[in-house]
């Protein structure tokens, strides 16, 4: 595209000071700003801009008649289940593991800015015992799920893991997986893909440059996994391996049970296109969406949304009515998938005015002080209003949900809190199988050993534990950087 041509095009479309240092800029960066330029397509992307900013600007009165809990028709919760049935689910998902029908979708673009750390969030290390980063528990999770299905179903299948990085985390990401051996899963059911981009505007819709040959843009948000899914040649992988149940999920929780089996069978059993595990929320305040139905659709509501009254709102047995925390832990079927990602473009657009370096007139790149501009993404679930059969799954916080977002100075969701949520976790299933612990010695149990608090009583009945760090772990395992470990 010669510089004529790029004028007329930008002019047509009100972005033409993109190339304003046009006759500065040497012929690599002349070539890496127009190669930029024509991967847009600029009237969708100012209508992206236009469709965004009207949804700002109607704010949705929902009234608290609008609003309603999900149906106990679509609502069942692990706590209250009985053993039986947890174990009914379980060997449905078991058998659809065996089959080689379960993949799992990771959402792992983030660049843990909030941590402080400058790689992506899956590899972090919280300081268990063992050392092991969120990306290799995650990994042992699924190879010990995968052995407890062939086990059960007496054959074994392979859990494909899809994993969504970002522009910046797709070359660390792939490289730390590498250098890892794929942490004992075969490299071909690892499968990497990155998700969009979008740029970012000023408020009156205009591009910024963030360096004079390089426009400002950033990822498009979790809900831009439908897009990437479909450009990326996921969508043909998954129906090519004749996976039919997707597990998807953040990386930033260090509890999440990486393609559940209770799950899996929960939602097959039910004949799912779509669902969400939920926690009960804390208190009334706590900043965590909600999963309920607006009008007869299933939405996520954010708790900036909900009115005090809505939020506080209790049912006779005094359980909150507005209760199911959304933890970004979702199943969908691969039909679901398949149908979401050609209406991907009606999913709505959120819009965040954040602090955008850029270069100014006079050719100085800027860092403002005060939002200066709008970041649009999507949200995963934003689909959920698509779905014909959505239903919810409750499961215990303690067992099941810790984030890590902050570094340790906000003293939530970070590295101490993550770390104590998995060792507390162990020292229950420790003492359920019969060990003798106090609340003070850190046990880490290895998930190649135990995927869910199974296989530990031989090893640990009437044993009373008082080394402290000790990392209880398989037979096939070596020592990690000389923690003590039991076989």
């Amino acid at each position: 595209m010669s510089y004529e041509n790029l004028k007329e095009y930008l002019t047509a479309h009100g972005q033409e000071h993109l190339i304003k240092y046009w006759p500065e800029l040497s012929e690599n960066e002349k070539e890496q700003l127009a190669g930029e330029i024509r991967k847009l397509d600029m009237a969708e992307i100012n209508a992206l801009f236009q469709r965004a900013m009207e949804s700002t600007k109607v704010i949705l009165e929902k009234t608290d008649d609008d609003l309603k809990p999900i149906p106990q028709s679509h609502y069942e919760s692990v706590p209250g289940l009985t053993d039986d049935k947890i174990r009914e689910y379980e060997n449905i998902g078991f058998k659809e593991i065996s089959e080689g029908k379960v993949g799992v979708l990771l959402l792992a673009g983030g660049q843990a800015t909030r941590l402080g750390f400058g790689h992506p969030k899956g590899m972090y290390n919280v300081g268990l015992p063992s050392k092991k980063t969120l990306f290799q528990i995650q990994a042992e999770r699924i190879l010990r799920v995968q052995q407890m299905a062939a086990e059960s179903a007496g054959k074994e299948g392979k859990i494909t893991w899809y994993i969504m990085t970002s522009e910046h985390t797709m070359g660390p990401t792939a490289e730390y997986f590498k250098d890892h051996s794929y942490f004992g899963l075969n490299e071909e059911d690892v499968m990497f893909f990155e998700q969009g981009t979008l740029p970012c505007f000023d408020f009156d819709g205009k591009i910024f440059l963030d360096e004079k040959y390089h426009l400002s843009s950033a990822p498009d948000g979790n809900g831009g996994l439908y897009r990437a899914l479909k450009t990326q040649g996921v969508l043909d992988d998954i129906k090519r391996r004749g996976v039919q149940h997707l597990h998807a999920h953040s990386v930033d929780n260090i509890l999440i049970k990486v393609a559940d089996p209770v799950f899996i069978g929960y939602c097959k059993s039910k004949d799912a296109d779509c669902a969400a595990k939920v926690v009960l929320k804390s208190t009334p305040s706590e900043p965590v969406g909600v999963v309920c139905r607006v009008n007869g659709h299933y939405k996520v509501v954010e708790y900036s949304e909900l009115t005090d009254e809505a939020a506080e709102r209790r049912n006779p047995d005094g359980r909150l009515t507005f209760s199911a925390g959304n933890i970004c832990n979702h199943y969908f079927s691969s039909d679901f998938l398949s149908k979401i990602c050609d209406y991907e473009s009606k999913l709505k657009l959120h819009v965040a005015k954040k602090k955008i370096p850029y270069v100014d007139n006079t050719g100085v790149r800027q860092k403002p002080n005060e939002p200066n501009g709008i970041k649009m993404e999507k949200f995963i679930f934003d689909v959920f209003e698509f779905a014909e059969k959505f239903i919810c799954l409750e499961v215990a916080r303690d067992v099941e949900f810790s984030a890590l977002k902050n570094s340790d100075a906000a003293k939530k969701d970070c590295p101490s809190t993550a770390r104590e949520d998995l060792l507390r976790l162990h020292r229950k299933y420790i003492r359920e199988a019969g060990g003798i612990i106090e609340d003070k010695i850190d046990v880490e149990i290895s998930p190649l050993l135990s995927y869910g608090g199974e296989n530990l009583e031989d090893l640990v009945q009437n044993e009373v534990f008082t080394i402290s760090p000790f990392h209880l772990k398989s037979i096939h395992e070596s020592t990690v950087n000389g923690v003590n470990g039991k076989h």
